[in-house]
């Protein structure tokens, strides 16, 4: 491709960085796709004006997620993304790949696509971009030959995704990876037939220190955790402490609610079990002396999304504690009474966490039966009235 064709975009490939458009480049020398891919960004670079359009619906038999359908709005101009659809594909959980896998995969979208991949969505699915209406169909059918299925897109439960969990990290409270592929399998139909007013996502963190960004991006967040002390290893503590860490100034000074305590005398460390939050800054500088309690489980959050109608939420705890273990039972009913209730409740485009924002969170735990705990306080009560339901009254009267 001539550099005079596309002279803005040549200048993305200029500096120390990795470029995308050289990445472009290299795909265009097989796929005439992605070179008109440049060439109409460069033109969306001269005239400010992005120049894509949605023409209409498109998917796969008996789907009707997985296919976000892209047009360009000069198709003599660029004839080859005259239709440029995306096909998101259902990644394994933690992200495993054989190599085998991984090349059955490209040689399929070398095949049928623009050869343009994104590795990983947002959602975490393996995103393809580009390819032609005709080529969805046997790409599709290709794809689930290989083993691999779409994901989910549209008004409907979004990919489920996991960190590595038990296979890679030590912290790890729960297996991560099973609970994905348990809750993709259950809720499939929900992640292929979008029903719902918005999306929904689903994201399962092994420990506190959420790799997976669950509590920031997940409208349902599933962090492991424990129940009582974090596991003290003192001869270790105190083989931290020789090798020349700090541990008042960078261990105990530095946690949120001053739950530990250091006796440099002894070189032993201290913990306050029920002032503890399980932030994990111990356990992250000290791996070796400190490990998440015995008892293990996850702590579930709702509401959590980036900027939509209603600001940034970060997830709201509404189960402090469960015990997650196979089929997930538990889990999975109150997963049901959440759908349930934003489905029959909710604002076209509104997420769950917009609308427990705009009923309140009482209306929210009584319609799925949660019952109300410390941890979901936002802030000290600010007046001094306790409202009732009017079944309470009659019950305790």
């Amino acid at each position: 491709m001539a550099d005079s064709q596309t002279p803005r975009v040549d200048e993305l490939e200029k500096g120390p960085w990795p470029s995308f458009v050289k990445e472009i480049k290299r795909a265009a020398e097989k796929h005439p796709a992605a070179g008109d891919l440049l060439r109409q960004l460069d033109l969306s670079y001269a005239e400010k004006v992005g120049h894509w359009k949605h023409g209409g619906i498109v998917g796969v038999r008996g789907y009707g997620g997985g296919v976000i359908g892209r047009y360009s709005d000069k198709p003599e101009e660029f004839p080859h993304v005259k239709e440029f659809h995306t096909m998101r594909v259902n990644q394994p959980s933690g992200w495993f790949y054989t190599t085998k896998a991984l090349r059955e995969l490209c040689d399929i979208w070398d095949k049928y696509g623009s050869g343009l991949t994104n590795f990983h969505g947002s959602t975490g699915d393996i995103i393809l971009l580009g390819t032609t209406t005709e080529n969805l169909q046997p790409c599709f059918d290709d794809l689930s030959d290989a083993g691999f299925d779409l994901g989910g897109s549209g008004g409907g439960l979004r990919t489920p995704s996991a960190c590595v969990g038990p296979a890679r990290c030590e912290f790890s409270c729960i297996d991560t990876l099973d609970v994905c592929h348990s809750l993709t399998l259950e809720f499939q139909d929900f992640l292929h037939r979008p029903q719902w007013p918005y999306k929904f996502k689903i994201k399962v963190a092994g420990c506190p220190n959420d790799c997976v960004a669950s509590i920031a991006r997940a409208d349902f967040a599933i962090v492991g955790t424990w129940k009582g002390s974090i596991q003290i290893d003192q001869a270790a503590i105190a083989e931290y402490a020789q090798g020349g860490l700090d541990i008042q100034e960078e261990v105990v000074d530095k946690c949120p609610t001053r739950a530990l305590a250091w006796d440099s005398e002894r070189k032993e460390l201290k913990l306050k079990v029920e002032d503890c939050v399980r932030c994990m800054h111990c356990i992250n500088k000290m791996p070796k002396a400190l490990r998440p309690g015995a008892q293990r489980g996850a702590t579930l959050l709702v509401g959590g999304k980036a900027t939509i109608l209603k600001s940034a939420f970060l997830g709201w705890v509404i189960v402090p504690f469960m015990e997650l273990k196979p089929p997930y039972t538990e889990l999975k009913d109150l997963l049901r009474k959440i759908f349930d209730w934003w489905d029959e409740n909710g604002k076209n485009r509104e997420r769950i966490g917009e609308l427990i924002y705009r009923v309140g969170m009482r209306t929210f735990l009584k319609a799925v039966g949660l019952p109300p705990a410390p941890q979901m306080v936002f802030r000290p009560r600010a007046n001094p009235y306790v409202f009732w339901w009017p079944e309470e009254v009659k019950r305790n009267a």
